[in-house]
Formats: C-alpha cells, structure tokens, sequence
C-alpha cells in the first residue's frame, strides 16, 4: 500500500506541475482514491486498537505468570511496526487532501471547460 500510494502522489505531483488547469474528471478519480485510503487508513486503526487491546491483556496475564510476557514482546514488536506504517497512511492521506485543494484551485472559473461555439 505504501508504494502504491507513493507512485499516486508523484502521479498527482506532476500532473499538477504540468497543468494550468485541470478536469472535473481528475478531480473526482482524487476524491475516489482519497476514499480508499480512508478506508484503509480506518481497517489499519481498528487492527492497531485490537493489538494494543490484546498487549494489554497478556502484559496484565504476565503479572500472574510469566509465560504470557512472551506473546506480549511479540504484540509489542508487531505493534511499533503497525503504529509506523499507520501514520504514513495517515499523513499520505492528509497530503492528498492538500494536493485536492490545489487541483480545486486549478479547476476552471465555471467548473468545467465548455467547448467553444461557433
């Protein structure tokens, strides 16, 4: 998800650096994306509350015997890596929503170009 979301961003990056303006259509595709890594943003919280959840649990089991601080070490471990990879998703999804503004600003006066008439 990491690298996808990097490649959309440099995607959207030139994009912007290129136009002067841009389409109604390339603005809601952004919308549509942003949505998705909302949505992936939320599963990768819930999972993170569930394991924090259950490191609670076996470090409170560790203080009546001391086999259960093992699966907490590796709820531990596995948590800091989640927590990371949560917070790029988090801050990938906020930069969108900067690059968002910046494509609405480019959006023509009207809304969308209209062909000439003749």
């Amino acid at each position: 998800m990491k690298k996808y979301m990097q490649e959309f961003i440099k995607k959207i990056e030139k994009d912007l650096e290129k136009k002067q303006e841009c389409t109604e259509k390339e603005l809601t595709d952004l919308i549509e994306k942003i949505r998705f890594f909302q949505h992936e943003r939320l599963i990768h919280l819930m999972v993170t509350f569930f394991f924090s959840f259950l490191a609670l649990i076996f470090m409170a089991l560790g203080m009546i015997s001391y086999l259960f601080l093992i699966p907490f070490a590796f709820l531990i471990v596995f948590l800091i890596f989640y927590i990371i990879h949560y917070f790029y998703l988090e801050n990938g999804v906020q930069y969108l929503y900067r690059l968002y503004d910046e494509l609405k600003i480019k959006l023509p006066k009207n809304g969308v170009k209209k062909k000439r008439e003749k």
